[in-house]
């Protein structure tokens, strides 16, 4: 498959349209589960991380238009540091993880409000352009700290929504190392590192920013789903 290439940057980068987020790596939202952690069917908080994959359809850019369907008539916006692999990873001790990485991005990671971490959410959270990635990929030596970065929604101009990228339960080395002991990474791939607790509902007609500190601003704006766009019953 050829390299799925960025809408911004002039296209003097490439990602691999491959695309893996981390879900539950806040620890606050893990603990919002409260005692349905440890209810039927896993019976006991996850010790590996929870990760989706998220099909090339629901990638975007910066400026993009997302779609908000009439029910809920709600999505939520997370905000995730994009994690962009230059190096083959496969079996990469911790230690070494960070020499892997080639730079980082913004990641708008929209879903429809979700109501279990135990049922599959793909209907939720893999819609068209529901994962706008951008405005530019910043080189990894330009970002010495990827643990400890501001992190801003926006909507409508208001502050919704402040956090940083640290702590996590899985920090950027730590989460490469994890998720390449299976899975091997190839240059270009993407790895969100997972948004924070408490994401913000936003509504057809708004606007969305997403900041985070040194990698910039990624800008989104929402309208309501066509009646054509629905799927049937």
């Amino acid at each position: 498959m050829d390299p799925w290439r960025l809408p911004f940057d002039n296209g003097a980068r490439h990602l691999s349209g491959v695309v893996v987020g981390a879900l539950l790596n806040d620890p606050a939202e893990l603990q919002a589960l409260g005692a349905a952690a440890r209810e039927a069917p896993h019976k006991a908080p996850p010790e590996a991380p929870v990760l989706e994959v998220k099909p090339r359809q629901v990638l975007a850019g910066d400026g993009a238009i997302v779609a908000v369907p009439a029910a809920p008539g709600v999505v939520q916006v997370g905000a995730s540091l994009g994690i962009v692999i230059g190096s083959v990873a496969c079996r990469v001790p911790e230690s070494d993880a960070l020499r892997l990485v080639a730079g980082y991005l913004l990641a708008a990671d929209f879903s429809l409000p979700l109501t279990s971490h135990y049922r599959p959410a793909v209907r939720l959270k893999a819609r068209d352009g529901f994962c706008p990635l951008g405005p530019q990929v910043v080189p990894a030596a330009a970002v010495p700290r990827p643990d400890d970065l501001p992190v801003e929604v926006c909507i409508d101009g208001a502050m919704a929504h402040a956090h940083r990228t640290g702590p996590r339960i899985r920090g950027v080395a730590r989460l490469i190392a994890d998720v390449c002991a299976f899975m091997t990474l190839y240059p270009g791939d993407v790895l969100l590192l997972g948004r924070a607790h408490g994401a913000p509902l936003a509504r057809a007609g708004q606007r969305v920013a997403v900041t985070i500190g040194g990698i910039g601003t990624l800008e989104c704006r929402l309208y309501a789903e066509l009646a054509a766009e629905v799927e049937p019953a």
